[in-house]
């Protein structure tokens, strides 16, 4: 019996762990956190968003440019084959307005229990505490509880994470043992805002209702004005345009045409104030009114076509990225140069990466969690051709 080694216990890992394993080999999988799949339970609690209900290509066009062999695996174990994979696991799905798919329990923890439950009755062994720390003589090297540990597989499947979340075991630090890696960078990320002290009264408002544009990315998600910046899954969908320098610009009234704007504001009565004008003629919440506040232009409130750009398009302004220690995901990673079409690393024959630690980037929304398990299936099915070759 062929024995594989799998290092990190995330989706990425634990699908390739599944796939070998159902195909009747040994598997280790080896992580350093007392616990696997700890990211994976985080982002399930506000909900698990494991996938999204939309046509494959449509879904593969948020992952921008990545080549056709990752395009190919997310194509192999796309939304629908994600739904069938959790109804295997006795977790049945339902699918919101947007399209987003969520487990009926809205929580990761039975769906990972019942996860480790088939690993384990499939034989695949779990080594925590395990941090790897290198390699000796091709073979990965551990520290663990125990001392150091050297291993020997047929086959290495890499799943290590990104950057990001470092408490959750995502520390990057593998990056320095596989040097062709491009430097990380925050992704699914706020940005940091240093406010005046009028904005103070609304940290923890949310902002409902607004459509954000950054580039050619749009979302219409909420988001949240924090002591920080600003936060949350409307911000993390645009950030990677506005991490890379595009303006933010929002529209506080997507669903008003400037048009019906004019005709509100030629209505209004000509005593009002400003206040009054942004408040009642507008509807406009507090939150928005602080906003157009701090960052807009209306010394006078008569000139209608500020107030129009103000409401429809404020500027956002920001101090870049908040740190990455605090980012949903990073960019970055081992580079696509460095694997081949099996997602086999070419410097190192029958070692496979897989996950958040190559060099791609999806919003949230499914896409993320979706990618990871795709390519970790895709690994674990490279690892296969590996181990039947070898044998």
């Amino acid at each position: 019996m062929s024995h594989a080694l799998v290092i990190g216990g995330g989706p990425a890992g634990l699908m390739a762990a599944d796939v070998v394993s159902q195909a009747g080999h040994a598997v280790t999988v080896a992580d350093q956190m007392p616990s696997v799949g700890r990211k994976f339970l985080m982002a399930g609690k506000s909900g698990l968003n494991l996938t999204k209900d939309e046509p494959t290509d449509l879904f593969l066009a948020a992952f921008g440019d990545i080549p056709q062999h990752a395009k190919d695996a997310i194509w192999e174990f796309d939304p629908a084959k994600v739904q069938s994979w959790a109804r295997s696991l006795g977790q049945t799905v339902f699918t919101g307005s947007t399209g987003r798919v969520f487990p009926d329990v809205m929580k990761a923890s039975p769906l990972l229990r019942a996860w480790l439950a088939r690993l384990d009755n499939a034989g695949v062994t779990f080594q925590r505490r395990w941090h790897w720390t290198g390699w000796d003589g091709g073979k990965p090297v551990f520290a663990t509880p125990d001392g150091k540990r050297v291993i020997e597989a047929d086959a290495v499947i890499l799943a290590v994470g990104g950057k990001s979340w470092p408490r959750l075991g995502s520390d990057g630090a593998w990056a320095e043992f596989l040097p062709d890696t491009a430097p990380f960078t925050p992704a699914n990320c706020g940005f940091m805002v240093e406010w005046s002290s009028h904005m103070e009264r609304y940290f923890g408002t949310p902002v409902k209702g607004t459509r954000l544009r950054a580039g050619e990315l749009v979302s219409r998600g909420e988001w949240v004005i924090t002591s920080r910046g600003m936060e949350g899954g409307g911000i993390y969908s645009v950030s990677a345009a506005v991490r890379d320098g595009a303006n933010l610009h929002i529209d506080l009234l997507p669903d008003v045409d400037p048009p019906d704007l004019r005709e509100k504001l030629a209505k209004r009565p000509a005593k009002y104030s400003r206040k009054e004008v942004l408040q009642k003629t507008l509807r406009l919440s507090p939150a928005k009114i602080a906003l157009i506040n701090e960052w807009g232009d209306l010394q006078d409130i008569s000139d209608t076509a500020k107030v129009i750009s103000s409401v429809k398009s404020l500027r956002a302004h920001h101090s870049g990225p908040l740190p990455m220690d605090g980012a949903i995901s990073t960019a970055g990673g081992l580079r696509w140069a460095a694997i081949d079409d099996h997602f086999m690393l070419r410097a190192h024959p029958g070692v496979f990466a897989a996950g958040e630690m190559l060099d791609w980037e999806a919003p949230t929304g499914g896409y993320l969690i979706t990618g990871c398990l795709a390519m970790g299936h895709a690994a674990g099915v490279g690892a296969l051709g590996w181990l039947k070759k070898s044998k």
